[in-house]
């Protein structure tokens, strides 16, 4: 599992025919003060994300064990949403601030 942040859409008018009618988003994995980490990467959302939420991924054949994923050609996938992390007992994340601070 990854952190992300979700920083577009993907749009595809011709794919494969499992993937019709799933939303692809360009994600961009990020450590927990938002430090971008790596390239950015296309994920299945399987969750209903949105542009600039903080979200978890996972890759390779995890990526394909969501109830919204099985059975399909992806290698990585938006599962969850985050509200709030915490580490050593302090918050480093909430959701609601970080959405005040824009």
């Amino acid at each position: 599992m990854l952190f992300a942040r979700v920083i577009g859409n993907v749009v595809c008018t011709r794919k494969d025919d499992k993937l019709k009618g799933s939303k692809l988003l360009l994600v961009q994995p990020v450590d927990l003060e938002n430090n971008p980490k790596g390239n950015p990467i296309v994920a299945v959302d399987a969750v209903g994300a949105g542009e600039g939420e903080m979200v978890l991924i996972v890759q390779g054949s995890s990526a394909r064990q969501t109830k919204y994923t099985e059975g399909t050609p992806v290698d990585c996938t938006i599962f969850a949403i985050v509200d709030s992390a915490e580490r050593d007992g302090k918050k480093v994340f909430n959701k609601t601030q970080d959405y005040d601070k824009r």
